[in-house]
């Protein structure tokens, strides 16, 4: 029994040798791996074996000390037993030996030394499996998993990264090995979830959609006709808005898990901004039937037609639902009273003389009214003083001055309205920018678009897992609406003019440069697409001669004219007069600058919501300053007392599609009739005046409009 005692602790003894060897290599090709948080993994392993082999050297000797005792008695008694044997009987003898044999059988099985080799095998297979654990530790091919989109920290991750780079803004910055985590993201955006929003571009809008906290937006509709007006359903599973896909503007619901798309209304008639109740089982919008703009109610499933709710002669739209009180309410904007304020409408009291107006600023146009989760405030948009702001209004409360939150436009809330998101826009295109309500803190960008955007919506959900995979829709804008077709320029480094075919120009000469005539003849046909007549067939300037003489501008005109540069169309003046009336002009104060802007009315001929849209603002009246009321006269005008029925095109927006801008007007606009420019448009493409003359003239043939250099006076020029 001392035999195999010893033979087996003597082969435990080589495990362990051979195991703290191997574990010894090991940890030398290790540390020459790991760096930083490695140490610590090792040194935590290195101290668990330690302590369970030591653990298991105790349990062994006691198992060997209980042997040797057990095998001590039993080798006396054999002794003793063989001592009074002597001279005894061989049949005597040989059941001693039989008596031996049991004895032997009954120490050769006994179950502490089953135990002990059960401990032996179990010993060195946890050994294996440390050594394995460590194997893989310490492995420099093994990476942290990456996730393609932070949509899914916001499903319950717990993943973390202490290096994760950040941006100016403070959200971090998705690469290639740093895993950005649900704690990096700034306060104001911890709502997370999904926002979807409507980008332009290259005369098209579509929708689009981010993951908070993600950089990169994913494009969820295609289609050659406009999309817009994105609402989300409660659940954030579905997407309602407006669409002409098929020719006329529609109502349409947009299933992001299943991928189906399903048409909500069916009538010639406009139909847009569509908003869910609460309980999603119904959508709110406007429509523009019976030459009126109002708000209309239908249930999801289609089981009954819409139910017209309001019916003033004013137009009403821009519907939002409540959602409390299981969504009694509902805000909507109207020029029921003379401008355009917000409104709430009871479902409980049906009326339109029920309605409250909760704004009531006769000198504020507000628009885009947006509840918040609790149902106690309105959020919306208006320009003030020359600048868009956010506004904030207590619905309790309508009595008590709406709080200004930040620079803006179309505001949504977070899902849990602690914030706001609303759009900025600059030289380099939109900004979705969150701004917080509930709590300090700072505006954070969420995401900048190169296209101008707008009509944020914003849901607590998570986008689909797989529409994030597909990286959404493929691009189905047109690269370019139009090709410029410039000619080689003559041996002085000057371009030629082009001729504007069957155009007629009543003041000035048929002709643009040849840098932009193109763009011109391809926003003429664009025009005439969509308002269904020949709207630049007939101008009252083009370019103007600059030699042998050039044509004097009139009295409030620029003298640097960028009609001289070939760069400049006037559309006819007197269409603002007649009636109906072919322009309307809405008047916009941006910073300390006056602008218009011009919508064409489409044509007789076109059926009803086949062209074009109806007005939601209200046009400037032009012609009152020539009437005999004062205050008209001193302003340059004054606003229409009503929205002109029929179907418009925003003409200035569809000429900035094509790179036309409009002009400011000038600074005595409302004394000074040729100052008032809402006529005139102009192609610069980043040019000065003088730069762009120079592509027409010489340097000596610009005469007194040629820039001199400034005399530096002698004693200035000795001064060190």
């Amino acid at each position: 029994m001392l035999v195999r005692a010893y033979r087996l602790t003597d082969k435990l003894g080589i495990v362990i040798l051979k195991s703290s060897a191997a574990f010894g290599q090991l940890s030398e090709v290790g540390v020459s791996r790991l760096a930083g948080t490695s140490w610590r993994i090792i040194g935590g392993v290195l101290g668990f074996i330690a302590a369970l082999i030591l653990g298991i050297l105790r349990g062994v000797i006691r198992v060997f000390s209980v042997t040797l005792k057990l095998f001590g008695g039993g080798a006396r008694r054999v002794s003793q037993q063989a001592t009074g044997a002597v001279g005894a009987s061989t049949s005597t003898m040989m059941a001693r030996r039989a008596a031996r044999a049991e004895m032997t059988a009954k120490v050769t099985e006994d179950p502490l030394r089953v135990q002990n080799r059960t401990l032996s095998a179990l010993f060195v297979l946890v050994l294996a499996a440390l050594i394995g654990v460590v194997l893989w530790a310490t492995n420099p091919a093994r990476q942290s998993p990456n996730l393609n989109t932070l949509a899914d920290l916001g499903n319950g991750s717990s993943l973390s990264v202490t290096n994760a780079p950040l941006d100016s803004t403070g959200i971090p910055v998705l690469g290639s090995t740093a895993v950005p985590t649900a704690t990096l993201l700034p306060q104001v955006l911890e709502a997370r979830g999904s926002i979807a929003y409507v980008a332009h571009e290259n005369g098209q809008t579509d929708i689009w959609a981010l993951s908070i906290g993600n950089r990169t937006p994913i494009r969820l509709t295609n289609s050659p006709a406009d999309e817009r007006d994105p609402s989300w359903s409660p659940d954030g599973t579905k997407l309602a808005y407006a669409s002409r896909q098929d020719g006329n503007w529609e109502i349409y619901i947009d299933d992001l898990v299943s991928g189906t798309t399903k048409r909500m209304t069916y009538d010639l008639s406009f139909q847009g901004s569509p908003h869910w109740s609460p309980d999603g089982k119904f959508l709110t919008y406007e429509s523009y039937q019976g030459n009126n703009l109002d708000i209309y109610v239908v249930p999801v499933d289609g089981s009954q037609p819409a139910l017209r709710v309001t019916n003033n002669p004013a137009p009403d739209f821009s519907p939002a639902w409540s959602p409390v009180n299981n969504g009694r309410s509902l805000a909507f904007v109207s020029w029921r009273d003379g401008n355009q304020d917000i409104y709430i409408f009871s479902l409980d009291n049906p009326t339109d003389a029920a309605s409250v107006n909760i704004t009531n600023t006769p000198d504020r146009q507000e628009d885009h009214p947006a509840w918040s989760p609790d149902g106690k405030y309105i959020a919306y948009s208006a320009l003030d003083e020359g600048i868009e702001k956010v506004f904030v209004k207590d619905v309790a409360n309508s009595q008590a001055p709406a709080q200004v939150i930040t620079r803006g436009r179309t505001p949504a809330w977070s899902p849990d309205g602690s914030s706001l998101i609303s759009v900025v826009d600059s030289q380099e295109g939109s900004q979705f920018v969150a701004t917080p309500f509930t709590s300090a803190g700072n505006t954070t960008l969420v995401v900048g678009t190169a296209e101008e955007a707008d009509s944020p919506v914003w849901t607590g959900r998570p986008l689909p897992s797989a529409l994030v995979s597909s990286g959404g829709l493929p691009s189905g804008v047109p690269k370019s609406l139009y090709v410029e077709q410039v000619g080689s320029p003559d041996k002085n480094g000057h371009y030629g003019l082009g001729t504007l075919s069957n155009v007629v120009v009543s003041r000035s000469e048929f002709y643009l440069s040849d840098t932009v005539n193109d763009s011109f003849n391809a926003l003429r046909q664009k025009t005439l697409q969509v308002a269904g007549w020949d709207f630049l067939g007939k101008l009252d300037d083009a370019f103007w001669s600059f030699l042998p003489t050039p044509r004097l501008p009139d009295a409030g005109e620029d003298r640097r004219n960028w009609y001289y540069t070939g760069r400049a169309f006037g559309i006819t003046r007197n269409l603002i007069a007649g009636f109906p009336q072919q322009i309307e002009l809405v008047r916009e104060d941006i910073g300390v600058d006056t602008y218009w802007r011009v919508f064409v009315r489409v044509s007789d001929d076109a059926a009803p919501g086949e062209l074009g849209e109806p007005l939601r603002q209200m046009p400037w009246d032009m012609l009152s300053r020539n009437s005999n009321d004062i205050q008209a006269y001193d302003a340059g005008g004054r606003l229409k007392t009503e929205i002109p029925s029929g179907y418009y095109i925003d003409f200035t927006q569809l000429a900035s599609d094509y790179g036309w801008g409009r002009v400011p007007a000038g600074s005595d606009w409302r004394a000074n009739v040729n100052g008032i420019n809402y006529w005139l448009f102009e192609k610069t493409d980043g040019l000065s005046w003088y730069d762009a003359m120079l592509q027409l003239y010489s340097n000596s043939e610009l005469g007194g409009f040629a820039a001199t250099p400034v005399p530096i006076p002698p004693t200035a020029q000795t001064q060190p």
